[in-house]
């Protein structure tokens, strides 16, 4: 696996004096970007962060980190069919909410695979694989209890503990009268059989906050910590934590409330601030990571999705974890999350940027880019018919959840450019090949070069939201050979512009791009009060190359480099 730095301004180790700290410090978000749910595992002295990807493959993003402020992508875990299909999944099914553990000298993922989630019901199967190394080889998957999802693994281990592992999961009711999060389940798990055996436990209902899902379980001086996400996956989003003296409970959630929220701080820099888990260093330094979001306004659109933010954690005198340091004057709770974190006393270790720019001219595909709900394969991708060169062949439309040709990386500023050179023949209106700027399946801003029966070779616009598909201005006329296309954004405006590949100057191409239509918010349909939607929004806008060929012929499209170039969208900010 080839690693690459998360982002170009957030990848040092920045020294500033925060709240009395002089040394690293921890930026946050670690991980910009889509990149919710992180499960943080230390072993030995490197730490791991695995994240949900949804209908995005591989499948659970994997990031590394020898210092916990320098982080660098491994890829994904998921890359073979065996382990994942995502043929059809609807747009934010997929892999949800990973966990990966270690014991026995081998890793353990858990992971959901949601084919559906509209309206009161979450079809879902929950799988778990093992491995020597992140490398692999994985296990196939063994079925792990699929009540509900967020499933994780607790290993007992350790001083004090008896060695046993527990299988954790929320369970889902579907019920009008019920609420649809039940609770926590707790099982042991056999990790000779692969299976769950003995009594099922309900070891925690949640607080008043409710929605109470992504569960995690430590031990500490004698107690067992259960860490949950509550308040639902927005605006209220919280981590809570509960303890017991014995592992099957009961819970006693912290008197003081949760321990991380950004509920009621409207203007505060990292919004939605939930779903944590917790890592030690051999020091006893405890940290958090959790997911947060950057919206573009206050309670506003979040196109980068949900990120990853690390906070660091203390102890009280009678047990119970607090974020480190002074709160904000207005943080009366101590729970909101900064932005800037004192880092652990760890050896420094920095991340060599690489260019923004892909030449395509590698064996196998850069960790930056994704595919949309199938693995690589040399029948629509490959890297090796014209060397140099990124060839797609047509595949289905933008529309569908069934057969694209689409790589993608995901947006991680809020004002970037997105450029590629494609060199593309289409002799139908049913071939295009071009950029995109995605969301999902229903909402896109599309900028293709296709054949027009009277005008020849055009380029055209396409915009999709909401499903309805429309072209604002005419196609405009493109000479034989190369063109380079750009995505421009600055915050909530896009725009396209075009040049042949000769050299010449950028020609503007269509209207200012809202692209407010491409965030969590936008993309989610339904009602709050009940917990039930028509659509949901969880991952974040993506910048991509892809190709179409409706005609069924797999017209080849070749790009010879693409450029991702963030501006700086870093925010020096002590919360």
């Amino acid at each position: 696996m080839t690693a690459f730095p998360t982002a170009p301004d957030q990848n040092q180790s920045y020294r500033r004096k925060s709240e009395g700290h002089q040394g690293p410090v921890i930026v946050n978000p670690v991980l910009p970007g889509f990149h919710p749910d992180p499960s943080i595992l230390r072993v030995g002295d490197d730490y791991y962060i695995a994240t949900s990807t949804f209908e995005w493959l591989p499948g659970v993003a994997l990031h590394h980190s020898r210092d916990l402020v320098n982080w660098e992508s491994l890829g994904g875990i998921l890359r073979e069919k065996r382990l994942i299909d995502l043929t059809g999944r609807p747009d934010s099914g997929g892999v949800w909410a990973p966990c990966l553990s270690h014991t026995d000298g081998l890793f353990h993922l858990v992971y959901s695979d949601v084919t559906n989630l509209s309206g009161a019901f979450k079809d879902v199967r929950n799988h778990v694989i093992t491995a020597p190394s992140l490398d692999g080889p994985w296990s196939d998957p063994a079925p792990f209890p699929s009540h509900g999802f967020d499933p994780s693994l607790f290993h007992d281990d350790g001083p004090g503990g008896d060695g046993r592992s527990w299988a954790l999961w929320m369970e889902w009711d579907h019920r009008p009268d019920r609420h649809p999060f039940a609770g926590i389940l707790l099982q042991e798990w056999d990790r000779q059989a692969h299976r769950v055996t003995g009594p099922l436990h309900r070891i925690f209902t949640g607080t008043t906050l409710a929605h109470t899902e992504g569960p995690h379980l430590y031990r500490r001086d004698g107690w067992y910590y259960l860490m949950t996400a509550e308040g639902g996956t927005g605006w209220s989003h919280a981590v809570t934590v509960a303890r017991s003296r014995e592992l099957t409970g009961p819970y006693e959630a912290d008197p003081e409330g949760p321990l991380l929220t950004s509920a009621g701080h409207d203007r505060a820099p990292l919004q939605k601030a939930g779903h944590g888990s917790l890592v030690s260093t051999p020091d006893d330094e405890w940290y958090l990571a959790h997911l947060m979001a950057r919206p573009l306004s206050p309670l506003g659109p979040c196109v980068l999705g949900r990120e990853t933010a690390i906070q660091r954690v203390e102890w009280t005198a009678d047990g119970w974890p607090r974020l480190a340091g002074e709160p904000p004057a207005d943080d009366k709770n101590g729970s909101l999350p900064r932005t800037i974190v004192p880092g652990p006393a760890l050896q420094p270790a920095t991340i060599t940027p690489k260019s923004p720019r892909d030449h395509f001219d590698q064996s196998d595909l850069d960790v930056r880019w994704a595919t949309l709900r199938r693995h690589p394969d040399p029948s629509w991708l490959t890297l090796a018919e014209r060397p140099g060169h990124l060839r797609l062949r047509g595949g289905q439309s933008l529309g569908s959840t069934h057969g694209q040709s689409l790589v993608a990386r995901r947006q991680q500023a809020r004002d970037f450019d997105f450029t590629a050179r494609l060199d593309a023949e289409p002799e139908s209106p049913l071939q295009m090949a071009g950029i995109v700027h995605y969301y999902n399946s229903s909402l896109w801003h599309y900028l293709h070069l296709t054949w027009d029966e009277r005008l020849g070779r055009v380029l055209r616009v396409g915009l999709c939201a909401h499903g309805e598909y429309f072209e604002p201005v005419p196609a405009v006329v493109v000479p034989v050979g190369a063109v380079d296309l750009r995505l421009t954004v600055r915050r909530a405006q896009g725009n396209f512009a075009w040049r042949t590949g000769q050299g010449s100057g950028w020609q503007p191409i269509g209207p200012d791009l809202d692209v407010t239509r491409l965030s969590d918010e936008s993309a989610t349909v339904g009602d709050p009060a009940t917990g039930h939607f028509t659509a949901w929004g969880f991952t974040g806008a993506f910048a991509g190359l892809c190709a179409q060929d409706l005609t069924g012929a797999s017209m080849p499209a070749d790009f010879a480099w693409s450029e991702y170039q963030a501006a700086s969208d870093l925010r020096l900010e002590v919360r």
